[in-house]
C-alpha cells in the first residue's frame, strides 16, 4: 500500500501521568511520522515507538506543524490512544460467503456496519477473523517480518472445491497451503468453522477438523485451536442462498460428532483442540460442559465458554450480594431467548434477596427474522416492539437491566442504530446497561435515582417502520 495513503494519526485521550501528558500532547493533535516513517497502523506506531529516542512530525487541532522529540526507556508507552488501529484504511474483503452477517444486514445504518473485515492487523490486535484470501504479497511478507501471531482464520472447510463454494472465491482453496505457509514460519493461528446444515457438516466438519489437527502436531503448533460455530442468519439475507437456520436436532448432530473428536484429540494432544460454541448446547437443549472441560477459554471471544464463564463468575461474585435492600426494587433483564434457560438460575439466586425482584426475558429478534437469538443481536428495534405492552400496563418494574453486548463497544447504539436513550423513552422507563456480572450485580444494589431521558426520538413516531 502507497505510504501517500496514509493518514496521520489522530490522537483522541492522553492517558494521565503519560509520557504524552508530559510532553503536552492533547486530543485532536495528529501524528504524521515517526523517526521519519509514516505510521501504517497501530502496529507501526508501537515499533516505531519502541526507540529510546524519537522524532516526531505533529500536527496540532489547528492543523500547525510541530517537531517533537522524545528522550524515554525503551518500549515506554507513550500513553495516547488513536481514533482507529489503521491510519492507512481497512483491508475489505472481496468473498462473497452466503453466512456473512455484514450481507445480511438492512440498508440505510451506519456506514461502518457494512465494512467487511479482512485484516490481518485487526486479525492480530483484537482477535478478529480474516479469511487469507484477499492478502497480497507484501502483507504476507509483513506478517513474516513482524512475527504477527497468533492471527485468527475462518476455515469453514479445508476441502478446497467446497471451501470455494462457501467463499465463492477461487483463492478460497489455497486454505491447507496457507495454513502450511504459517507452520514453515513458526507462526500460529486460531481457526474458526462456521457449520452450514447440510454443508459442511457431518463427514465434511470431521474432515476440516481433521485436517486442522494434523496441524497442531510439534513443539510449536501452527493451528493452536478450533472452534465450531453456528451459522447466522437474518431475514434480508439474499433469497437465492442454499441456506437454512440451524435446528435442535443439527445442533444435537454436531455435539455428538465434535465430543468424540475432542476425546481423541485429548489422547493425542492432551487438551481438546476442537472446541463447541455454548450456543450448540442451548440449541439442542443440553446442559452446558463444566468450566474445567474449557481448559485455559482458548477461543472465549467466539463463545466458547463464554455462557459458562458468566455463570460461574455469578457464583463466585454472588456472596456481594446483600440480605435485603431498601427501597424494594423491581427489574426486568433482557436476555437472547437462546439463553435464558441458562440465566434461569440467575435470575433466581437475585430473587433470594429480600427487596429484590429480578425478572428475566428472553427475546426473539423480529427485526433479523430469527426464532433463536443471542443476546448481542437485539435491537432497540425489537425491546420496543416486544416490551411495550407491558410497558404500557406497568409490569417492566422499576427499570431494565440491559446487558452491554447489545451495544457498540463504547457507545450506546444497538444495531438497529437506536440508542438507549430512545428505547427508554419509547418504553416511559429507565434502562440501565450492565457491563458483565459485576455490572449486573451492582445495577442491582445501587441506590441510584432511575429517571428517563428527556427528549424525543429523532424520526420516531411512536411506532418505528418495519425494516
Amino acid at each position: 500500500m502507497s505510504r501517500a495513503t496514509i493518514q496521520p494519526a489522530l490522537i483522541t485521550r492522553v492517558l494521565p501521568d503519560s509520557i504524552g501528558e508530559d510532553i503536552g500532547f492533547e486530543a485532536g493533535d495528529r501524528i504524521v511520522s515517526i523517526n521519519g516513517e509514516k505510521p501504517r497502523d497501530l502496529i507501526d506506531y508501537r515499533f516505531l515507538c519502541a526507540d529510546e529516542w524519537l522524532e516526531l512530525e505533529v500536527l496540532d487541532g489547528s492543523g500547525e506543524a510541530h517537531q517533537v522529540e522524545i528522550e524515554k526507556d525503551y518500549d515506554a508507552d507513550l500513553g495516547l490512544e488513536f481514533a482507529n488501529a489503521l491510519f492507512d484504511g481497512l483491508l475489505q474483503c472481496n468473498n462473497r460467503c452466503p453466512f456473512c452477517f455484514i450481507d445480511q444486514q438492512p440498508p440505510g445504518k451506519r456506514e461502518t456496519l457494512y465494512l467487511k473485515d479482512d485484516d490481518y492487523r485487526l486479525s492480530f490486535l483484537y482477535g478478529s477473523y480474516l479469511t487469507l484470501t484477499n492478502l497480497t504479497e507484501p502483507e504476507w511478507s509483513r506478517i513474516e517480518h513482524l512475527r504477527l501471531s497468533p492471527l485468527y482464520v475462518s476455515v469453514h472447510a479445508t476441502e478446497p472445491d467446497l471451501r470455494i463454494r462457501l467463499l465463492k472465491n477461487l483463492r478460497a482453496g489455497k486454505i491447507l497451503e496457507h495454513l502450511r505457509w504459517f507452520q514453515s514460519r513458526q507462526l500460529q493461528v486460531h481457526c474458526q468453522v462456521v457449520v452450514c446444515p447440510g454443508i459442511n457438516d457431518g463427514a465434511h466438519l470431521q474432515r476440516t477438523l481433521t485436517d486442522l489437527a494434523a496441524l497442531h502436531e510439534g513443539e510449536i503448533p501452527t493451528v493452536i485451536s478450533a472452534a465450531v460455530v453456528p451459522v447466522g442468519l437474518t431475514r434480508f439475507r439474499p433469497a437465492e442462498d442454499e441456506l437454512r437456520a440451524m435446528e435442535p436436532e443439527d445442533a444435537q448432530a454436531v455435539i455428538d460428532l465434535v465430543q468424540p473428536m475432542q476425546q481423541a484429540f485429548c489422547d493425542r494432544f492432551g487438551g481438546n483442540f476442537a472446541w463447541l460454541s455454548d450456543e450448540w448446547f442451548l440449541i439442542a437443549g443440553r446442559d452446558l460442559p463444566s468450566a474445567q472441560s474449557y481448559e485455559d477459554y482458548p477461543q472465549l471471544e467466539n463463545g466458547v465458554g463464554s455462557i459458562r464463564s458468566f455463570i460461574d463468575e455469578f457464583q463466585t461474585k454472588a456472596a456481594q450480594l446483600p440480605r435485603e435492600i431498601s427501597p424494594p426494587r423491581r427489574f426486568t433483564w433482557i436476555v437472547g431467548n437462546v439463553v435464558e434457560q441458562a440465566f434461569a438460575p440467575i435470575a433466581a439466586e437475585m430473587n433470594q434477596v429480600e427487596g429484590l425482584q429480578v425478572e428475566l426475558v428472553g427475546l426473539a429478534s423480529r427485526y433479523w427474522g430469527q426464532s433463536l437469538t443471542v443476546t448481542g443481536l437485539l435491537t432497540g428495534q425489537d425491546l420496543i416492539d416486544q416490551l411495550k405492552e407491558r410497558a404500557s400496563r406497568g409490569a417492566l418494574g422499576d427499570a431494565i437491566l440491559l446487558p452491554s453486548v447489545m451495544l457498540k463497544p463504547g457507545e450506546r447504539k444497538f444495531l438497529d442504530d437506536l440508542l438507549v436513550e430512545d428505547v427508554s423513552q419509547a418504553l416511559n422507563l429507565p434502562i440501565l446497561v450492565a457491563d458483565g456480572i459485576e455490572g449486573l450485580l451492582t445495577a442491582c444494589i445501587q441506590q441510584a435515582e432511575l429517571k428517563v431521558p428527556v427528549g424525543s426520538i429523532q424520526g420516531y413516531p411512536g411506532e418505528l417502520p418495519t425494516s
